[in-house]
């Protein structure tokens, strides 16, 4: 076993903490069968849509500066790229693919932190006066108009993702 002094008085057990973040382990079984479709389900959606903006990623930018969003035109390509890859990073989880531990809690965070982003956006989109031509869901491949129904399906694929997770929890907890 090897051990490790990184912090002056601190011995770490390097074997012991690392199985966490870098051996790929089995996903666990999911709870219910209902909670696999639903992955797969929410696994399609998410590829769908980042297909749809990677397709046309040299325009997606300006579809996300015509949202007026914060940073405005200069940080909209930030904005395309930090969508997409938490859309690209959410699949793992939901696919129950071999991970560390440690990488399905940051795919489980990544769905998470895409649904609060769309939803905020969609809600931004939809309660300024401008009217804004695409809502970028399926990037500059196809102009999807804006409304309250984009906010309400983030709304309930986010119910769907709270669901999945409790489902497939991916750390486990020891029962004494």
């Amino acid at each position: 076993m090897k051990i490790t002094t990184l912090l002056p008085h601190a011995r770490i057990t390097y074997t012991k903490h690392m199985k966490f973040f870098a051996t790929p382990t089995p996903a666990p079984k999911p709870k219910t069968n209902a909670v696999r479709q639903i992955s797969l389900g929410l696994v399609a959606f998410f590829i769908l849509i980042a297909v749809a903006q990677l397709f046309t990623f040299e325009k997606y930018p300006a579809v996300i500066a015509d949202m007026w969003l914060w940073g405005g035109a200069e940080f909209a390509l930030v904005w395309a790229a930090v969508i997409v890859t938490l859309e690209v990073a959410a699949v793992p989880f939901l696919l129950s693919m071999r991970l560390s531990p440690a990488m399905r809690v940051v795919s489980m965070a990544a769905g998470w932190l895409v649904t609060f982003l769309w939803v905020g956006i969609l809600f931004w989109q939809n309660s300024e006066r401008a009217v804004i031509a695409n809502n970028g869901l399926l990037g500059a491949t196809l102009k999807v108009p804006t409304g309250w129904w984009s906010v309400l399906l983030w709304f309930a694929l986010g119910i769907l993702l709270a669901w999945v997770a409790w489902g497939m929890w991916p750390i486990k907890t020891s029962r004494k």
